[in-house]
């Protein structure tokens, strides 16, 4: 790790010396298209950063729409191939989201990334996998956020701006086929109504059958098909107002889940079988949103007031064979509806002089209703609950489950939040020093309703035959609450050889709200009904709730160019000193549902870097690169000591190439013919905290070859062109260990039309 850190200091100091002895000049009004758009001579950039992202103390990357057409970032988990150090496993359904940046992430609840969709937050991860239509450009911040986007933002942001009718006027169509008989459909049409007024309007339709197939009844398991649209309204005059609406809608249905069975304690039970994903009930994800987002900017000769408004609703709901094996045991139910308000206003000094200083205000409010029915079946409940119960009596006592039995679990889940934040930045010279502070302050409350029936049989010693035992029943309710108040400081200092050319350091605490383990709670039940029926008290357990996550990173890094322009890049190292990180476990061997725990400290440490790198004009090169180490500093889970192990799920290598060439046809109506050649490299990923199974080092080729026109383009692609095996997930529950193979070889075909 030393060895790392040398050579990227060097590193840094060998952009200082390129920056410091390449001659001046303005960056072509192409390389700006990325980070700052220009509508009519206006310039529409995002409200909290500054106008080109570059020039700040942020480890960034931003893809502009080409670069989302040519990449296929058709949703967020895309992103990873070619951002370093971000990690997004394309697993289970669209309401997983895992994210894991910089040795940063958890499974379940929380994410680590925030994610802003013109300019709205959206509050539920469960809606972070999405279709991405029209996009105008995506910027991803790595490293924590919190001052400024204040909870969940500890490894970083993602925001992504969909095109204005201001800067677009037409219609857009595509169509689109690939493996897995996938057909994917756009349409959208933008409008200008006169100097002050636009209006677009988008939908789109995407099938597929899936890759994956249920041994056990010859179905596909991943079989999913989404609908969606978006309207907006903009409104602008020449006083510096502007007003832009949002109305989006989307729903999803999908199967699930491809999880195969690969060893534990079915292994020799009838009809489990090594390798194949095999279960006999129905499993399926279902999910409606809504969402609202009103925007309300006033520029004046000094100062910039922006207000966001949003009202979002995620209705959602999931079905499992929580099982994944042919064995009657037991089904899971999760139905959760959520409305969110939120409110957020930002007011800003224009960059005049040598201070600047931006101050905000924001506050949410979120009722969540959830119901999360967990079915045991007879063979479950001798299986899961009696079977330990009956061995620990050497088989003299015998207990037998006579009927299925059903837990019902419902939850209301209302919260609130408020915060203030305020940051000041003073140049002097080439320095600009930035110090920021957010207060934020969450109060949350758990409502739990929970019953079940335990009926069945009992036989002793003497006893000719099984004697039905008077119903174990319970009824049980709780109420929980927690409150969070923070403080999220961030400094930073930067040295500008010019607008594109920089090397900077910042210092930043990170915050993740703690929560209530929902899932585990089908298991307190339970052993609740357990217990009773074995005549001894329940050892209730803390296990319901879990404390926030915080975290220090310290970062050096820079952004550079030269040979005017032909070289972009982006270069950092970081240190993050993480306590109480929150880690996805089961409560026991034969837990059911999954919890959410705290991890002691964690360090995490690396480096990554992005290049950019045009030869000659009709050549491009990108390259990427991240290395994290996240380890264990203390953690011990009441039995194992995990000091020195690397964290879970956070892979140590992060590698991405591409290679573009354009070729000139000469002919009008055909345009250029580009050709793209890639490859993304993603390990080594432990999948516990024993470190005891991981998924290799592996490597994915991409490949494209497109048409490109001002009115259409035609796209030929393929993509894990060698057929890899590898593992996205890996669990293990009730004794039994899972595994899910990534994507297999894709081929597709793409058509976007666009008439102008």
């Amino acid at each position: 790790m030393k060895i790392l850190f040398r050579y990227g200091f060097a590193l840094l100091m060998a952009v200082s010396a390129t920056t410091a002895f390449a001659h001046e000049h303005t960056l072509p009004e192409t390389e700006l298209a990325d980070t700052t758009i220009h509508v009519d001579g206006v310039q529409v950039t995002a409200i909290k950063q500054g106008l080109v992202l570059r020039s700040e103390p942020i480890a960034s990357t931003i893809v502009g729409e080409r670069a989302t057409s040519r990449h296929h970032i058709e949703a967020l988990k895309n992103l990873a191939d070619i951002v370093p150090n971000l990690h997004i496993p394309d697993y289970g359904s669209r309401m997983t989201s895992s994210i894991y940046v910089r040795g940063l992430g958890a499974r379940i609840d929380q994410p680590v990334i925030g994610m802003n969709v013109d300019n709205v937050p959206l509050m539920n991860k469960n809606a972070f996998d999405t279709e991405l239509a029209d996009i105008e450009r995506i910027e991803v911040l790595r490293g924590p956020q919190s001052t400024l986007y204040g909870r969940n933002t500890m490894g970083g942001v993602v925001n992504v701006y969909t095109l204005s009718p201001f800067s677009y006027e037409g219609v857009r169509l595509q169509a689109g086929y690939s493996s897995g008989n996938t057909f994917r459909l756009r349409a959208s049409v933008y409008e200008q109504f006169n100097e002050k007024w636009a209006t677009s309007l988008s939908a789109f339709h995407t099938k597929s059958d899936g890759f994956f197939e249920n041994a056990l009844t010859g179905e596909d398991t991943d079989h999913e098909k989404l609908n969606g649209g978006r309207w907006k309204l903009l409104f602008r005059n020449n006083k510096g107002l502007r007003i832009e609406n949002t109305l989006a809608f989307s729903e999803t249905e999908q199967g699930g889940y491809p999880y195969a069975f690969i060893g534990g304690r079915s292994e020799n039970e009838e009809g489990v079988k090594i390798g194949q994903i095999a279960y006999n009930d129905p499993c399926s994800y279902e999910r409606t949103t809504l969402s609202d987002g009103l925007t309300v900017q006033y520029t004046g000769d000094k100062w910039q007031l922006t207000s966001i408004t949003s009202y979002q609703l995620t209705d959602d709901d999931m079905r499992l064979d929580n099982d994944f094996t042919p064995l009657d045991y037991f089904t899971l139910g999760q139905a959760i509806k959520e409305h969110v308000l939120t409110e957020e206003v930002v007011f800003r000094s224009r960059r005049e002089g040598n201070y600047n200083y931006l101050v905000g205000l924001y506050g949410f409010y979120r009722d969540q209703q959830m119901e999360a029915p967990v079915h045991f079946k007879k063979a479950g409940v001798d299986a899961l609950i009696f079977a330990a119960a009956n061995e620990a009596t050497g088989g003299r006592v015998q207990m037998t489950a006579t009927e299925d039995m059903p837990l019902i679990s419902d939850f209301e889940q209302p919260g609130y939040g408020f915060a203030a934040y305020h940051e000041s930045s003073f140049r002097f010279g080439k320095f600009e020093a930035k110090a920021g502070l957010r207060i934020e302050h969450e109060y949350g409350r758990l409502e739990t309703k929970g019953s079940g029936t335990l009926n069945y049989t009992l036989k002793v010693p003497g006893m000719p035959f099984p004697m039905p035992q008077e119903p174990v029943e319970l009824d049980v309710e709780s109420r929980y609450s927690h409150t969070f108040t923070e403080l999220l400081p961030k400094l930073s200092l930067i040295y500008r050889f010019d607008e594109g050319r920089n090397l900077y350091a910042n210092v930043s605490r990170g915050f993740k709200a703690g929560g209530y383990n929902t899932q585990i709670y089908s298991d307190i039940l339970k052993d609740m009904l357990q217990s009773q029926a074995q005549g001894r008290p329940y050892e209730e357990q803390d296990i319901l709730s879990y404390d926030p996550e915080y975290s220090w990173n310290y970062e050096v890094g820079g952004h550079f160019n030269c040979a005017e322009g032909a070289v972009r890049g982006d270069v950092a190292l970081f240190w993050i000193d993480c306590r109480d990180q929150q880690l996805t476990v089961l409560a026991d061997a034969n837990a059911t549902g999954r919890m959410m725990t705290n991890a002691g400290r964690t360090r995490s440490l690396g480096g990554e870097f992005s290049v950019q790198f045009k030869p000659w004009q009709n050549l491009d090169i990108d390259l990427s690169y991240g290395y994290t180490e996240a380890t264990f500093r203390r953690y011990i889970d009441g039995e194992e000591n995990y000091r020195g192990n690397y964290v879970p799920f956070a892979p140590r290598h992060t590698l991405a190439a591409g290679l573009t060439w354009t070729i000139p046809t000469g002919v009008d109506w055909m345009g250029d013919v580009v050709l793209y050649g890639g490859m993304r490299s993603v390990g080594k990923i432990y999948w516990n905290e024993a470190n005891t199974v991981s998924q290799p080092f592996y490597t994915l080729f991409n490949a494209s070859v497109r048409l490109e026109h001002r009115n259409y383009t035609l796209d030929f692609w393929g993509q894990n062109l060698g057929d890899k095996e590898y593992g996205v997930f890996y669990f293990e529950s009730i004794g039994n260990r899972f595994l899910q193979q990534g994507r297999p070889q894709v081929f597709g075909v793409t058509l976007s039309i666009n008439i102008q």
